[in-house]
């Protein structure tokens, strides 16, 4: 028996389990109190892709009548070629059955449909990623191939990453999924709740929360809470997670509590600890003792504050505890054949923060003045990496993706350095925002310790609207800094916006023309288009006269966060979509570069004011910074081979040493007058990334002049400037 049950409901990730329930668990294991944590989607996902699985759908949808396009007729008539094998594929990528690769890339054991009419993608991406994940992506298309058949046939609801989505988007009021959910249950609802009902007859759990971190997760919440409510009604449901926390924080529809008796809002460890004190440990469920949490009292919603406790801060959460859930049986995809873009669906990575909120919290279109992002709390280097650590000894996996809103520089840093120091070997990618913090030299020490990945936002690459989103970069930077990344071996993903207030058709052409030269200049590898949406927590949306647009604004009784709206410059932002997004899968592709900007749109576009080597020349640009004598020095290279000789010229003769600095990959040879390379040797043990304390610029100039003269002639020297190529940094 668990006393609690966490809930993550279909659907999220196919490839990794989203991180609430696993932080939430954590927590509660530093105040023992017992739980049980389950990842509902990949559970249904496992079940109905099986052979019973397929079988039953099959039968499901020729029962129903359903199979009328050529492309699920096709799919129909296959039916014992997709059954035969689904449980290989699903074992290929779940990363078993490796032998299988070979057979998978062969023109006749996948059976195909309309998801294969891509020829030139799979050339590509055979040449270039190679067999393995040819063979990933074929087995995707295959997977994605019967996702198109059950959404046609069988439940249209359906989708790997959202179940039901639209009924949980901008949804003001609650009736529209209230009438669904009024209605026989769907096929998938069958696979979920009959899983749904094993895990409580085997647990007994006394309280069940659910964590619903998107609009597609919110259907499936609310059925699974309906069936409990149905069939055991004395088990108390809470519901809480990213959704609620920004979509429900103004509900009044009472209804909505004949499922839940709880919402929670913000960060969910309090909240729970007293809904837990509460119910679990003094049976008092009448108690008005709450953080944050909406309940049903007298037949009205109310919502109580009223706890005098704090929240916990960041040290003292717990390390995240991803038991329970089935970690080697995710499934890793392959979308596109982009290995930048296959990141967020392909491979196990353990989540984690580096930081609550947001360093920056600025941005005039995010929603800032929710607590998620307002309340900034940095954790320290040492306890990150603990925590890390740890969860390698949890999950045996060590990837990491740290899913800040946006990582601190500074705190990079020094989780980087900390991960070099203790010899650490992990993989890990996060958020970022494109700012100068982000030198040659930093990206060279995250790519050292393990980062292989960065996503940020340029949004609309126009400085006059980054300057009006208040995103604190302009164009000229951003390409500096994913050019920084780029040459330290660090992929780059960028995320674009349009439509946003007072955007005109020229800007939105520029922006698309300056997306283009990145990828041409192959300073970013991935990216994805998004319309402009307003919010109601954002700046924008408590100010909308301040951006030029008028709101059209609806009674809530249910959801609210996204609103509609008209722009004044009248412009219809959505022709826009289709061209921006075709555009940029070919920009990831590395092709098309040469085309018009025009062909991408079926309606007329100006030509782009946007000059064809305006990126080239952002690049070009002198990054001169003087070093200020506060700037940490740190040599993360190997220790050189020395050797002594004489110079001789002129009858005089000169004590030289040459310093071999050999890499994994090469060697340089520096060549210095004996006293300055006994000093340099000197200097870069001192300077040694697992030394306690490090050596600024400062004190290094002043030890280098108590023996010399002119340090800056020597720094700015070629062997210095060799030895820096080689991991001598500056920070």
């Amino acid at each position: 028996m668990k006393e609690l049950l966490l809930i993550t409901p279909p659907f999220t990730q196919l490839n990794t389990p989203y991180p609430a329930t696993a932080y939430l668990k954590g927590f509660l294991n530093t105040k023992n109190i017992a739980a049980f944590q389950i990842d509902l989607g990949i559970e249904v996902i496992l079940a109905l892709f099986s052979k019973s699985g397929l079988q039953n759908m099959f039968e499901f949808a020729k029962q129903n009548d359903k199979i009328q396009s050529p492309n699920s007729q096709r799919i129909f008539a296959l039916k014992s070629d997709y059954i035969n094998i689904i449980e290989d594929i699903i074992s290929f990528l779940q990363g078993k059955n490796q032998t299988i690769v070979r057979q998978i890339c062969t023109e006749n054991f996948l059976p195909q449909a309309s998801r294969f009419e891509q020829p030139e993608e799979l050339n590509w991406a055979f040449g270039t990623m190679g067999m393995q994940d040819k063979a990933k992506h074929l087995a995707t298309l295959y997977l994605e191939d019967l996702s198109d058949f059950i959404v046609e046939c069988v439940d249209e609801n359906f989708g790997f990453s959202r179940y039901a989505e639209k009924l949980g988007k901008s949804a003001n009021s609650f009736d529209e999924l209230y009438a669904n959910l009024q209605e026989e249950i769907t096929f998938i609802d069958e696979i979920t709740l009959k899983i749904l009902d094993q895990k409580i007859k085997i647990l007994n759990p006394q309280l069940v929360c659910f964590s619903v971190p998107f609009p597609g997760n919110l259907y499936s919440a609310f059925r699974c809470a309906q069936w409990i409510k149905n069939n055991y009604p004395t088990i108390k449901i809470a519901m809480g997670g990213g959704f609620p926390n920004t979509e429900l924080r103004s509900i009044s529809d009472i209804s909505v509590f004949d499922f839940f008796d709880f919402i929670t809002l913000d960060d969910g460890e309090l909240p729970l600890e007293l809904l837990c004190e509460n119910i679990l440990r003094t049976g008092n469920s009448n108690s008005t003792i709450f953080k944050r949490t909406f309940l049903k009292e007298n037949n009205e919603v109310v919502y109580y504050n009223n706890s005098l406790k704090k929240d916990y801060p960041q040290t003292e959460t717990g390390t995240p505890n991803y038991t329970d859930l089935l970690l080697n049986q995710y499934i890793s995809v392959i979308e596109i054949a982009n290995p930048m873009h296959s990141l967020w669906s392909d491979g196990r990575w353990n989540k984690l923060t580096m930081a609550h909120g947001c360093y920056w919290g600025k941005c005039t279109f995010c929603d800032i003045s929710l607590d998620y992002i307002k309340i900034y709390e940095p954790i320290a280097a040492s306890l990150i990496v603990d925590r890390m650590e740890q969860i390698i000894a949890q999950t045996g996996e060590r990837g990491f993706h740290f899913v800040d809103e946006a990582a601190p520089p500074a705190l990079m840093r020094e989780v980087a350095i900390e991960i070099i120091r203790r010899k650490l070997t992990v993989t890990w990618w996060t958020n970022i925002r494109f700012e100068k913090s982000f030198t040659q030299d930093l990206c060279k020490l995250l790519q050292t310790s393990g980062c292989i990945a960065v996503s940020g936002g340029l949004e609309v690459a126009s400085d006059r609207l980054l300057s009006l989103i208040k995103k604190g970069v302009t164009v000229e930077q951003v390409a500096q800094v994913t050019r920084n990344f780029t040459e330290s071996g660090v992929m780059v993903h960028a995320y674009l916006m349009y439509g946003f207030p007072t955007q005109t058709v020229q800007e939105t052409v520029d922006s698309l023309e300056m997306v283009r030269q990145m990828f041409e200049l192959g300073i970013i590898q991935s990216g994805f288009w998004h319309q402009f949406a307003l919010t109601t927590h954002s700046p924008i949306g408590m100010n909308p006269s301040a951006y030029h647009i008028k709101p059209n604004y609806k009674e809530i009784s249910f959801a609210n966060n996204d609103i509609e709206f008209e722009d004044k410059t009248g412009i219809n932002h959505d022709q826009f979509s289709f061209g921006l997004k075709k555009s940029l899968y070919n920009f990831m592709h590395g092709i098309c570069f040469d085309f018009s900007l025009q062909e991408w749109f079926d309606f007329n576009i100006p030509k782009t004011s946007i000059q064809k080597d305006y990126v080239q020349n952002c690049l070009d640009a002198d990054e001169y910074f003087n070093i200020k004598p506060s700037a940490k020095v740190i040599w993360i290279g190997n220790v050189p081979l020395i050797s002594a000789y004489t110079k001789s010229k002129k009858g005089q003769s000169k004590p030289m040493l040459q310093l071999t600095f050999h890499n994994k990959t090469n060697h340089i040879e520096l060549k210095m007058e004996k006293e300055k390379g006994e000093w340099l040797l000197g200097a870069l043990e001192r300077l040694s990334i697992h030394q306690k304390n490090f050596m600024n610029f400062g004190a290094l100039k002043s030890d280098f002049e108590n023996q010399f003269e002119d340090f800056e002639l020597f720094w700015y020297s070629k062997p210095i400037d060799t030895l820096r190529t080689q991991g001598l940094l500056v920070l």
